[in-house]
């Protein structure tokens, strides 16, 4: 074994017992979508005290922080989105109305002693109904939430007192308190209460009791607050007095609540579908590369343990478009092991007296332009997806991510080292045909004995492109698009009943609920969604009540309140995304390439995320975040496709500058097709059977990409190609200068 290949072993031996350790010991973090919960998104205020910048953000955070730790949600997540948003993630939280009444408080937290009601308000007094609805006098506030350092809720089994709430006092609150309770403990009835007073309600006026001597007060830097409790009110109350005030008002813009079950069928199906994917895609690959592509099959195993590994070590969250691109990413793994193994295919053929291991490494070597700069495209896809999409799409961009680097780890280090020792050995080396690598294969033999002119039909091809691209913009114009509630503002409630409701009968139900513009539609099984502009929790009980006297109880399985605003924004980014995509695209293409083979590539691009747009629009779907990531994840595939054809055309027209670049540009495309056809299969695996296990949001997603992937790949070839001739053709830029002309194969007269 050559010294490079010993460092490359040493080196995936330790990244695989690295991503072993992790798998082992670090459990994954799953997204509220999977594990279910409630999302709450707050967005901070201008108040006439407070300008709602980064700062105050910071301060309202970590107030609402306090309070959602006192109402004791295990894992509870908060953090700061831009300068004015929080997103707050409850897991296992089904009530958000709940939720969001205790987090969302706004107003300063104050102490008032009690004075008999009945007489006029003094000054600075005032007259409020307390917790039971009683009025009562309140003199003016004696102490504020800055003089409250904690509150707990607890229970005292042993003297029968039931449920409390201890509070703790900070700085001077202590002393402070120690006065009040001294002068409510030398009054009587009423005066001896002290009230809690938040947004402008009484949440809590406790009596001192007989215990506390008069003009001695409660001293020690806490007190407890002691009543008829229930579990629920004692936490309620310990959170409302722990959080204080906030320094900015907030408005919650944006809540999901998603059903634990849920979560588990999507994670279940995940599961199958990669379980099926990946044993599909082994068996297609192990049948077509044979021994190299077995090799290949078992790197596959471990990429999937290294982007795992990986997911955990960033502490990345895992959502449900994210388990979805972490499995359609294993299909694309194959794609750097195919480039590798058609080179190697080449290499073997030009020159067999070099043997079969040979080849391989030259193979590898040769391949990794084309691998670098597919992976480059289609990193950049799932940057913009990280950095202009928010939620679980941008999660998705963060497993993508990780797949396409893991992918790059998988096969020029663990696939290349596996090869390359086993086809190293005699024994193997003496059977070509058993690697695999002997011989081009049956399609690639075909298409270079037939040697067809390709780009002489670009007009033929363009024209087809041309008119599937007109039906698709009819679909657009003439049915429009399904804008998912992400987009239009508004809330989505999923409901899954005892028993199946015909669809004519839950829009029957909804509308006498008094919703006949909601939109409602199957949701897969016994499921019907609900949408509308505006719904209250008041009107979706009515909601679900109508449905249950259809279809039986009714379980809430998914609910998403989305402010038109965000709705706006969520419209703008989109935009922004897919125009930021394209330049990037055009871009890195006119850098690495030239600007006529960028431009075909992006306009070929535009040409596959139309006619899916159109598709969906025709077949009435919704378009939604899920579908964002689908449609970006098309634009990495779409240009990585055009990439590995145009990295192979390029090589063609450096080795004979002088031919017809249209003929070098069709022999360029066809060499190609069956790295594009066997990448594609392995793809295509993964995402059938995610369309089929996959449930509703899921198999949406398989479905655009299904469908974008076989747009994609007649659209390298019979779109991208032509229009890089006919941009060419017009293009006053030089011709290459000659390089070196690849090698003919022995007993053969064809160019590779």
């Amino acid at each position: 074994m050559s010294r490079a290949n010993a460092v490359r072993a040493l080196l995936a031996f330790a990244v695989l017992a690295a991503s072993l350790f992790l798998t082992l010991t670090r459990p994954a973090r799953l997204g509220l979508d999977l594990r279910g919960g409630t999302q709450i998104v707050l967005e901070t205020q201008d108040s006439p005290q407070a300008e709602a910048n980064a700062e105050a953000t910071d301060r309202a955070r970590q107030v609402i922080e306090r309070r959602v730790n006192a109402l004791g949600v295990a894992e509870a997540s908060l953090t700061r989105s831009g300068e004015r948003r929080i997103i707050v993630e409850l897991p296992g939280v089904q009530d958000p109305a709940h939720a969001a009444e205790v987090i969302g408080k706004t107003a300063q937290l104050t102490a008032h002693p009690v004075r008999a009601a009945g007489g006029k308000p003094g000054p600075g007094e005032q007259t409020l109904p307390d917790e039971h609805g009683r009025p009562v006098l309140l003199a003016p506030a004696a102490l504020t939430g800055a003089g409250i350092k904690s509150a707990a809720a607890g229970f005292d089994p042993q003297n029968l007192n039931g449920w409390y709430v201890t509070v703790d006092f900070r700085g001077d609150g202590g002393r402070t308190w120690e006065k009040i309770t001294a002068r409510a403990a030398c009054a009587p009835g009423d005066d001896r209460r002290i009230a809690f007073v938040l947004d402008g309600r009484v949440i809590s006026s406790p009596q001192v009791t007989r215990e506390v001597a008069c003009g001695v007060g409660i001293t020690g830097g806490s007190t407890q607050i002691t009543g008829s409790f229930t579990p629920e009110e004692a936490k309620d109350l310990a959170a409302l007095v722990q959080g204080g005030s906030l320094p900015v008002p907030v408005k919650i813009i944006e809540q999901r609540v998603v059903g634990p079950t849920l979560g588990a069928a999507a994670i279940e199906a995940s599961r199958q579908a990669a379980v099926i994917g990946v044993l599909l895609t082994g068996l297609f690959i192990a049948a077509v590369y044979r021994l190299a592509g077995l090799l290949a099959t078992l790197a596959l195993a471990c990429y999937a343990l290294i982007s795992y590994a990986a997911l955990v070590l960033i502490g990345a969250t895992l959502t449900l478009p994210g388990l979805a691109g972490f499995v359609l990413a294993i299909g694309m793994a194959v794609d750097a092991n195919v480039l590798a193994f058609e080179r190697a295919r080449e290499e073997y053929a030009a020159a067999p007296r070099r043997g079969v291991r040979a080849a391989l490494g030259t193979g590898f070597t040769k391949a990794w332009s084309a691998i670098a700069d597919s992976n480059a495209t289609t990193l950049l896809a799932a940057g913009l997806l990280f950095f202009l999409a928010s939620g679980p799409v941008r999660g998705f961009g963060v497993t993508l991510t990780i797949g396409v680097l893991a992918s790059l780890v998988s096969a020029m280090l663990l696939s290349r080292v596996l090869t390359e020792s086993v086809l190293g050995r005699r024994a193997v080396a003496r059977r070509p045909r058993l690697t695999g690598l002997g011989s081009v294969g049956r399609l690639r033999a075909r298409l270079d004995r037939r040697d067809p002119d390709l780009m002489r039909h670009r007009r033929l091809w363009l024209g087809i492109s041309g008119l599937a691209v007109a039906i698709a913009v009819a679909g657009i114009a003439v049915r429009g698009l399904n804008f998912g509630v992400e987009f239009t503002g508004g809330r989505l409630v999923e409901y899954s009943t005892s028993r199946p409701v015909a669809i004519d009968d839950a829009r029957a139900a909804v509308s006498s609920a008094g919703f006949p513009r909601a939109v409602v539609q199957t949701s897969g099984g016994a499921g019907i969604s609900v949408r509308t502009e505006k719904l209250t929790d008041a009107e979706e009980r009515r909601v679900r009540d109508a449905l249950a006297e259809r279809g039986g109880p009714v379980t809430r399985q998914r609910d998403e309140l989305v402010g038109p605003t965000l709705g706006d924004e969520l419209r703008r980014k989109a935009v922004i995304a897919l125009a930021v995509a394209l330049l990037m695209q055009l871009a890195y293409l006119a850098v690495r390439f030239r600007w006529t083979f960028g431009a075909a590539a992006v306009l070929a691009m535009l040409h596959d995320v139309v006619i899916v747009t159109g598709l969906f629009a025709w077949l009435g779907k919704p378009v939604d975040g899920v579908f964002l990531a689908a449609l970006l994840t098309i634009v990495g595939y779409s240009v990585n496709d055009s990439v590995v054809v145009f990295d192979r055309i390029r090589e063609l027209w450096r080795a004979d500058p002088a031919a017809p670049f249209a003929r070098t540009a069709g022999r360029g495309a066809l060499q190609t097709v069956p790295r594009t056809v066997n990448t594609g299969m392995g793809a295509i695996f993964i995402l059938a059977a995610l369309a089929v296990l996959g449930g509703d949001s899921l198999t949406d997603f398989a479905v655009a990409l299904l469908v974008g992937i076989t747009v994609g790949t007649y659209s390298s070839m019979f779109t991208a190609t032509p229009l890089a001739v006919v941009f060419q053709g017009r293009s006053k830029a030089p011709r290459p200068k000659p390089g070196k002309r690849p090698a003919k194969r022995e007993g053969s007269g064809a160019v590779v």
